[in-house]
């Protein structure tokens, strides 16, 4: 039961656009994790620039830096 979660600065996305991000992220965990579509979730959260230090650098990241599979290009 992957779930996805995305958080980005606020981008202008249409329907039909989140709708295609979610369709290959799925593709991709599906291909790599072999899971179901229909056991897949994707969600796309929007935080503001001025708050992503607080809101996901400080809890999200930073504290499983080490064990990201994907680590950040910047610092905070």
């Amino acid at each position: 039961m992957p779930h996805v979660d995305i958080k980005c600065f606020p981008r202008e996305l249409n329907d039909e656009e989140k709708t295609a991000l979610a369709a290959d992220i799925a593709a991709a965990i599906t291909r790599h994790l072999g899971s179901k579509d229909g056991a897949i979730s994707v969600a796309l959260n929007q935080v503001q620039q001025d708050e992503w230090k607080s809101q996901v650098w400080d809890t999200e990241i930073a504290p499983q830096l080490e064990t990201l599979i994907k680590k950040p290009g910047y610092s905070m």
